[in-house]
C-alpha cells in the first residue's frame, strides 16, 4: 500500500485536524502543515515521485518516532514510519514530524 500513496492522498488534509495513531495505539491530534515534492530523491524507474509530509501535533507529546497508522481520505496507512524533527524556534510544546516517501 505505501508504494501506491501519492502526494495527492494528503492534499485534502492540509491545514485540517486529523489523528495519528501512535505505536502504543494512542491517538495524537495533528495537522498536516506542508507537502513537498522531492524529485531528486525519486528512485530511477519509480512509478511515483518522492515526497515528504510535514505534520505537527496540536498539543504536547513525548512521541519521537515509530510505525504509526494514519487515516487518509479513502484509505488508511498502516505501519508508516513517522519521525520527529527538532522544534528549532517553533512552539516547543508541540511535536513536529515528517513522513518521507521515496
Amino acid at each position: 500500500m505505501l508504494n501506491l500513496v501519492t502526494l495527492e492522498h494528503f492534499r485534502p488534509l492540509l491545514a485540517r485536524t486529523s489523528v495519528l495513531y501512535l505505536p502504543d495505539g494512542s491517538a495524537l491530534p495533528i495537522q498536516v502543515q506542508s507537502l513537498r515534492e522531492t524529485p531528486d530523491a525519486t528512485m530511477p524507474g519509480a512509478t511515483r515521485g518522492a515526497f515528504s509530509v510535514q505534520l505537527n501535533s496540536l498539543g504536547p507529546t513525548d512521541f519521537v518516532d515509530g510505525l504509526c497508522r494514519l487515516p487518509l481520505p479513502g484509505a488508511t496507512l498502516e505501519q508508516v514510519f513517522v519521525s520527529r524533527e527538532p522544534a528549532m524556534g517553533r512552539d516547543s510544546e508541540r511535536g513536529y514530524f515528517c513522513i518521507v516517501f521515496n
